[in-house]
């Protein structure tokens, strides 16, 4: 990628990421980036893979999630630091997306029990499958796997399942339509000098499940997350907790 439009998409990030509560417009976030607004809007989608309205709003939503889980500020008050005039705005962008209503996400502790696939479209028969890989050496897992429509982490998922770790997965009845596969996990690399878990995150697709297909194939590499990647929205189980528990290999 190129320093200079990573250094420009970068800029725009951080300008959302210090004003969640205003109202910024393409115009602004082209400014900060010191793009034109046309070009700055295809090179924001091309490295993070949303347009700067659905990644600004996917920001709002993820602290909205961080401080529902650690504060006791009020869900008005929240909606309103991050952007929100309406509560009940708020409050149905919230559930569609994250999969929970605000009160019940801060109830849970930010930790979802059990993730619910997406009901309104029947199976296909069809199977996604492929290997999970791990871009660095790295311990990592568990391992969520999902199906989405955008590249983002978003609402109930196609189909999903939760591995052990890397290897290989299947997820099978797959709906007819094209899908992201995309991952979530926690790992540690001993051989890099770092300390601790680290976030990691893998991207295939979009693969098209058609009518009488019967199997369609999407390796993903898992990479650690970095500041171009949209936030997960859709709460998951603490993969996190897990990841500290796992037994590492000898």
């Amino acid at each position: 990628m190129d320093e200079i439009v990573r250094q420009a998409v970068a800029r725009a990030i951080v300008t959302m990421r210090d004003n969640l509560g205003e109202r910024l417009t393409i115009d602004d976030l082209a400014r900060a980036a010191m793009f034109s607004k046309f070009h700055f809007t295809r090179v924001f989608l091309r490295v993070t893979g949303l347009s700067p309205g659905r990644f600004l709003s996917a920001l709002r939503l993820a602290e909205a999630k961080h401080l529902l889980a650690t504060t006791a500020i009020s869900v008005a008050d929240i909606s309103h630091q991050v952007g929100y005039n309406s509560v009940g705005t708020f409050s149905a962008r919230f559930s569609g997306s994250v999969g929970v209503s605000p009160s019940g996400y801060r109830q849970l502790h930010g930790m979802a029990p059990r993730i619910a696939d997406r009901q309104a479209q029947p199976g296909s028969g069809a199977t996604v499958r492929g290997q999970l890989r791990v871009s660095v050496p790295a311990e990592v897992g568990p391992v969520f796997v999902g199906l989405f429509a955008a590249r983002i982490t978003e609402g109930a998922p196609a189909r999903h399942a939760i591995l052990s770790g890397p290897g290989p997965y299947a997820l099978t009845d797959v709906p007819l339509g094209s899908w992201y596969v995309l991952t979530h996990a926690f790992g540690t690399c001993p051989h890099d000098g770092t300390q601790g878990l680290r976030p990691f995150t893998g991207l295939s697709g979009p693969v098209t499940v058609h009518r009488g297909v019967t199997a369609s194939l999407a390796d993903v590499r898992l990479r650690p997350r970095h500041g171009f990647d949209p936030p997960v929205l859709l709460a998951l189980p603490s993969l996190r907790q897990a990841a500290l528990t796992r037994p590492m290999a000898s």
